[in-house]
């Protein structure tokens, strides 16, 4: 199985975001890193996931998109589209990882994360 294992807020003002979900939540709201506000949302002993908030860009300005982790990427973004979803931003690399946006056949975005 592939976990669920981020989230994703998309926000024309993250600074804003970011504030609003620290204040009214109490999250933990780190520095940005690549234009992404990354926020944990509870301790470590309690159910539940972390993930961030960015600015999102033209094509998903507002919104929430969940990060699935899997073992290879290709082969997932290739499995994918093969059953209907569309690629919204190929294969990117990033330090420890490497990320790509999906939207799948009924409409939902996904990114689809493989840890290095």
């Amino acid at each position: 199985m592939n976990r669920v294992v981020s989230f994703e807020l998309s926000s024309q003002d993250p600074e804003r975001a970011a504030g609003f979900y620290s204040t009214v939540f109490g999250w933990k709201i780190a520095e940005p890193n690549w234009g992404y506000y990354p926020a944990t949302t509870g301790e470590a002993d309690k159910q539940g996931i972390n993930g961030g908030i960015s600015k999102g860009p033209s094509d998903f300005p507002h919104g929430t998109r969940i990060q699935i982790e899997v073992q290879n990427i290709d082969e997932t973004i290739t499995k994918s589209v093969d059953l209907g979803a569309q690629i919204v931003r190929e294969k990117m690399e990033f330090d420890d990882f490497y990320l790509a946006y999906l939207v799948d056949p009924v409409g939902n975005g996904i990114g689809l994360i493989q840890y290095k």
